[in-house]
C-alpha cells in the first residue's frame, strides 16, 4: 500500500550505530507493563526489559521508519487547540479537552496534586473502553522485535507527523518555536498545492488572501475604535469647563463653531452661581473634581484587569512599573559552572513559597510588551477581548481627565488586540503562533498610523520598534493594512477638518543657513531632556511609589497624580489644554495662531518667554508623576509637548536675539523690517525639539522624522528634523543607553532576545552549558519504554526550575536522537489513564511489523510517545563560537539548542539562559557601539 499523505517523504539522516545481537522475542510483552517501574536515577539498572532489548538501528546513514495510521496523528487533533467557542485568559494553558472542557492552567509551586490527571480520551476523542492491551502488546511486540522493516520514507513520516499535527498549543509564558511554525506552515502549504483541481486551486487561492482579507479588516477597525474614542474623549474632556447648553454630548468647538464669544457654552460658574463665591472659583473646583474623577474612573476600569500569576516565572511586573523591584535570579550550581540560570533553581534548593505578581494589562501604554510578544514571548490574555474592551473604555476617560499623557502609545497596544482578535477568523493565523505574529505586525502599524494619522510612519515603527521578524511579504502587507485605516479615519473625519493628522501645520518660510546650529542645539537639548526624564520616572517610581501604601492601593497614586494635576494645571492656559491642541498651537506660526503666542513686538517676547518656562517646569513634572500609573497612558505626545515647550522659548530666545542686532552679519539674510517672523518662526523650534524629546524618551529615528514630515507636509524642513533626531538619538545614548521601553523590558527580565544589539563575546557554547544531569534527559540506552512516574519527575523538575517552555533531549548510548517539549510531554502524560503503572514508548527509530490494513484500524496508544519527540532537534558543537548561537537564537527563533561533545549529548542552553547571559554581558558593557 503506498502512502500518499504530505510529508511522508522527509529524510533525515543519523550517524549509523552498532547494532546489538538480536534476542529472544517474549511470548507476550504486555505482562511486563504492570510489573516495571523505572526510577529517574536507576533506569539502567531496574528495567528487567531493558536487559534483553536489542535496537535495529540502519546500516546507512539514512534512517527510516513509518508510524502506523491508527495513531494520535489521524485524529482531529485540533480539538487540543484553543475553540472560538471558549473564552481563554491568563490562567489558561490552551491544552483544552475535546470535549470542551477547558483544564485550568496549573504554574511551578502552585501545590496542585501531584498525580491528579485527566482521563485521555477527554482530549483525543478515543472511546472510554477501549482495549489497550493488544494495541500496546503489538507496540512492545515490534518495538523490541528483531524481524523489522523499513519503508523508503520512514522517517519523513515522522518528522511530516510531528510539524503537521502533533502539536499542543503554546503555554502561558512560554516562547514560540518559530522554526516549528515555520515548517508546519510549509507542510501545510504543500499539502493544499498538491490539489491540481479547480476547488484546490480555488481553496489555494482563498489561502493566499486571507492574508490581505484580515489585515483589511484589522484596519477598518482599528480605525474605527480610533474614532469613537477620539469623539468620546474630545467631548468628555470640556465637560472640567462646562457644558453645550443646545446638546450635552457638544464639545465646545463643535458647540460654538470656533467663535469667541460663544453664548451655546456655559460655564460651571454660570451654571451654579453661588452668592459669595467668585466664578472662578467654582470652576476651579469644578475642574480639579473631574480630573480626579475621570481619572479615578479610568483606574477602577484598569484595575478590571488585574491578573495574579506565580512569581517563578522570572518576570516583575507586565505594566510600567518602573518602581517595581527587578527579579533576582537563583543561581543552579549544580548545573552551570560559570554563569547563572535566568530561571530558579529546583525545588531541593527552593524552600521559600513563591510570592505572587499581580499586574494589570489595560494599565500603561502596552508598547513594550506588545515589542516582547511580537519577538515570541507567549502572554495569554494580554491581546484579549477583555483587556480590547476595558482599554479602550479607560482610555477615553484617562485622556478626558486631563492628565499629561497621550493616547498614541496605547493605540498601539489596542490595534495589536484587534489584529489578535481577528486572527480567529482563519486557522492560518489562529493556530500557527509565527504566522499570527506577522498580522500582529501590521496591527501595530495601524495603531501609529491612525494615531497620528501618518500610514507611511506606522510602518516604518512596525519596522524599526516593535517587530522582530519583518520579511518583505509582511512589510508590504502591513503598509496596506496602514493604507486602510487610514482610509477608513478619512471617511469617519473625526476631527471635523476632513484630515486624518492630529494636526496640520504648514510653513510658508524656508529656514536659513544660521538656524542649522540652533537645530543641532535643540537636537543636544531634547536627547538631553529625554534621558532625563527616564533617570527622573526611575527615580521618582523607586521613591514614591515604593511607599508601601502607594504600593498596596494603586488608586490612592491616581488620586494624588489627578489632585496636583488638578490644582496645578488650572491657572495656566498651556497646561489645561490637552496635549493635542497644545502641541499644535505651540507648532503653528503666527498666522495660524490666536492662542497668545505671537508678540506683536519686541517687548513682548521675554513675557511670552517667561511664561512658557512656567508651563514647561510645571508639565515636565506632571509628565514625569504620571508615567507608570494604573490607567492607560501613552508618553508619544506628552514627550513631544515638553520638548514642544522647551524648543518654542528657544524659538522666541532667538527672534528675540534677532530684534536686538538686526544688523549683525550672522543676520544678513534676514530681511529687514517687516513682522518679527519674517526671519524666525518660533513653531518651527517647537517642532524640532518636540521630535528629539520625543527621540530621547523612545530612540525613535527613523519613524520620528517621517511623524514630523507627515504633520507639516513640507519638503523644506525634512533637513532639520532629521538632523535634531539624529543629534538627539546620539545624545540620548550617551548619557542613558535604555530606551524607556528598554527599560520596562530589563527590569521587568522579559527574554527578549534585542536584535538590534550585539554583544562582544569572549567565550564559546560550552562555557554556559550547563551540565547533563538525570533529570534533565531521558535516557533510553537499554530500552525505548520509560516509567510515566519517571516523566512526571523530570516534568516536574522543569516547572519547579521555571522552564514551563523547556525540553528533555532522549538519549541512546550519549547519543542525542531526539527531544520531547515539556509542554507536548505534559499533554501526552495528562491523557494516560493509569500513570502509576504506565510505560511509555520514547523510541524514535522504530517501525512497527504486521499488517497495514490492520494498523489502520487499531486505535492509538496513549503510552506512545513518540509522535510528540522531534528526531531532529538543532545541535551545535560545545566549541561553537558564541556569535554563532547568538544568530542561532536571533534570526531562527529557537527555543533551546542542543550542544554536542564529539558527537555526543553534552547538555541543552535554554533561551532565557542565553538572554540572561547577553544581558550580564551588556551590564558589563561588552556590546558593539555601532
Amino acid at each position: 500500500m503506498t502512502d500518499n499523505r504530505p510529508g511522508r517523504n522527509l529524510r533525515l539522516s543519523f550517524a549509523p550505530i552498532r547494532i546489538p545481537p538480536p534476542f529472544t522475542m517474549p511470548r507476550s510483552a504486555s505482562s511486563h507493563v504492570s510489573s516495571q517501574t523505572v526510577d529517574e536515577e536507576d533506569e539502567e539498572d531496574d528495567n528487567i526489559i531493558s536487559q534483553q532489548a536489542g535496537y535495529i538501528t540502519p546500516t546507512s546513514p539514512t534512517a527510516a521508519r513509518r508510524l502506523h495510521s491508527a495513531r494520535t496523528s489521524e485524529l482531529d487533533l485540533r480539538r487540543r487547540m484553543p475553540s472560538k467557542r471558549h473564552s481563554y485568559d491568563e490562567h489558561s494553558s490552551l491544552l483544552a479537552s475535546g470535549d470542551g472542557n477547558m483544564r485550568s492552567y496549573t504554574a511551578p509551586n502552585t501545590g496542585r496534586p501531584r498525580f491528579s490527571r485527566r482521563s485521555s480520551q477527554g482530549s483525543l476523542g478515543m472511546p472510554k473502553n477501549h482495549s489497550r492491551a493488544s494495541s500496546w502488546g503489538f507496540h512492545l511486540a515490534n518495538a523490541l522485535g528483531s524481524g523489522r522493516k523499513f519503508t523508503e520514507n520512514g522517517m519523513g513520516e515522522s518528522k511530516a507527523s510531528i510539524f503537521m499535527d502533533e502539536r499542543v498549543w503554546y503555554d502561558q509564558f512560554t516562547s514560540t518555536d518559530w522554526v516549528h511554525d515555520s515548517i508546519a506552515d510549509a507542510f501545510r502549504v504543500r499539502d493544499l498545492r498538491a490539489r491540481k483541481d479547480l476547488r484546490g486551486r480555488i481553496f489555494a487561492w482563498f489561502d493566499g488572501a486571507q492574508g490581505w482579507i484580515l489585515v483589511a479588516i484589522i484596519g477598518c477597525i482599528t480605525a474605527c475604535v480610533a474614532f469613537f474614542v477620539n469623539i468620546s474623549e474630545t467631548s468628555i474632556f470640556d465637560y472640567k469647563d462646562g457644558h453645550c447648553k443646545e446638546g450635552w454630548y457638544f464639545s465646545k468647538r463643535k458647540c460654538c463653531y470656533g467663535l469667541n464669544h460663544c453664548p451655546s457654552w456655559e460655564s460651571w460658574g454660570e451654571r451654579m452661581s453661588i452668592t459669595g463665591i467668585e466664578r472662578m472659583w467654582i470652576d476651579f473646583i469644578a475642574y480639579v473634581f473631574f480630573v480626579v474623577f475621570f481619572a479615578v474612573g479610568a483606574c477602577f476600569l484598569t484595575l478590571i484587569t488585574k491578573t495574579e500569576i506565580p512569581s517563578a516565572f522570572s518576570l516583575s511586573t507586565l505594566d510600567e512599573n518602573l518602581g517595581a523591584d527587578k527579579q533576582k535570579h537563583r543561581g543552579e550550581s549544580d548545573d552551570m559552572s560559570q554563569k547563572v540560570s535566568l530561571s530558579p533553581t529546583g525545588p531541593e534548593v527552593v524552600d521559600e513559597k513563591p510570592g505572587t505578581m499581580v499586574y494589570y494589562p489595560a494599565a500603561g501604554s502596552g508598547v513594550a510588551e506588545v515589542k516582547v510578544i511580537l519577538s515570541g514571548f507567549v502572554v495569554h490574555g494580554y491581546l484579549g477581548l477583555r483587556t480590547l474592551v476595558v482599554k479602550t473604555f479607560a482610555l477615553i476617560l484617562s485622556v478626558a481627565s486631563g492628565l499629561s499623557i497621550g493616547k498614541e502609545g496605547p493605540y498601539v497596544h489596542i490595534a495589536t488586540c484587534v489584529g489578535n482578535i481577528a486572527c480567529r477568523l482563519f486557522s492560518k493565523y489562529n493556530h500557527n503562533d509565527g504566522k499570527r505574529r506577522e498580522i500582529l505586525s501590521a496591527s501595530a502599524a495601524s495603531g501609529v498610523g491612525v494615531a497620528f494619522g501618518a500610514p507611511i510612519s506606522g510602518v516604518l515603527f512596525s519596522l524599526e520598534e516593535v517587530s522582530y521578524y519583518f520579511p518583505p511579504k509582511t512589510l508590504f502587507r502591513t503598509f496596506f493594512c496602514c493604507i486602510v485605516a487610514a482610509l477608513s479615519l478619512k471617511f469617519l473625519n473625526p476631527y471635523g477638518t476632513g484630515k486624518i493628522v492630529i494636526f496640520e501645520v504648514r510653513y510658508v518660510t524656508d529656514w536659513r543657513s544660521f538656524e542649522m546650529f540652533v537645530f543641532i542645539l535643540l537636537g543636544i537639548l531634547g536627547g538631553a531632556l529625554g534621558a532625563l526624564f527616564i533617570k527622573a520616572c526611575r527615580l521618582w517610581a523607586r521613591t514614591f511609589r515604593r511607599i508601601p501604601s502607594i504600593k498596596r492601593w494603586p488608586v490612592l497614586e491616581v488620586v494624588l497624580v489627578a489632585l496636583v494635576t488638578g490644582l496645578a494645571s488650572f491657572w495656566n492656559r498651556y497646561t489645561k489644554l490637552a496635549v493635542t491642541e497644545l502641541l499644535f498651537e505651540l507648532a503653528s506660526p503666527c498666522k495660524d495662531n490666536t492662542s497668545g503666542l505671537c508678540p506683536q513686538h519686541g517687548s513682548e517676547i521675554l513675557g511670552i518667554v517667561g511664561y512658557l518656562c512656567v508651563a514647561f517646569v510645571i508639565k515636565s513634572i506632571l509628565t514625569v508623576i504620571t508615567f507608570g500609573i494604573k490607567v492607560p497612558a501613552g508618553i508619544y505626545v506628552p514627550s513631544m509637548v515638553v520638548g514642544g515647550l522647551m524648543g518654542r522659548i528657544v524659538g522666541h530666545l532667538v527672534q528675540y536675539l534677532v530684534f536686538l542686532h538686526p544688523d549683525h552679519p550672522v543676520f544678513g539674510s534676514c530681511p529687514k523690517g517687516g513682522d518679527l517672523e519674517g526671519c524666525i518662526t518660533p513653531g518651527v523650534y517647537a517642532l524640532v525639539a518636540a521630535g528629539a524629546t520625543m527621540c530621547g524618551v523612545t530612540r525613535l529615528s527613523v519613524t520620528l522624522a517621517v511623524i514630523l514630515f507627515e504633520l507639516t507636509g513640507s519638503l523644506d524642513h525634512v533637513l532639520p528634523f532629521s538632523l535634531s533626531v539624529l543629534v538627539a538619538k546620539w545624545t540620548a545614548d550617551a548619557l542613558e543607553p535604555l530606551s524607556i521601553y528598554d527599560l520596562l523590558t530589563d527590569m521587568n527580565s522579559y527574554p527578549l532576545l534585542d536584535n538590534k544589539i550585539r554583544p562582544i563575546f569572549t567565550s564559546d557554547l560550552g562555557d554556559i552549558t550547563p551540565k547533563v544531569r538525570s533529570h534533565r534527559v531521558i535516557d533510553i540506552s537499554n530500552s525505548p519504554l520509560v516509567s510515566a512516574q519517571a516523566l512526571r519527575r523530570k516534568l516536574e523538575y522543569l516547572h519547579d526550575a521555571g522552564e514551563i517552555d523547556g525540553g528533555l533531549p532522549v538519549i541512546r548510548h550519549d547519543i542525542l536522537v531526539g527531544l520531547i517539549p515539556a509542554p507536548d510531554l505534559q499533554f501526552a502524560l495528562d491523557n494516560l489513564e493509569d500513570e502509576e503503572q504506565s510505560l511509555c514508548l520514547m523510541a524514535t527509530n522504530v517501525t512497527w511489523h504486521g499488517n497495514v490494513e490492520e494498523e489502520e484500524e487499531r486505535e492509538p496508544d496513549p503510552t506512545d510517545f513518540t509522535p510528540y519527540i522531534d528526531p531532529a532537534p538543532v545541535a551545535l558543537d560545545i566549541h561553537s563560537p558564541m556569535d554563532l548561537v547568538f544568530q542561532c537564537f536571533v534570526k531562527l527563533g529557537l527555543r533551546y539548542i542542543c550542544v554536542l561533545r564529539d558527537g555526543q549529548y553534552a547538555g541543552l542552553v535554554h533561551k532565557k539562559a542565553f538572554v540572561k547571559y547577553v544581558k550580564e554581558l551588556e551590564e558589563a558593557g561588552s556590546t558593539d557601539p555601532s
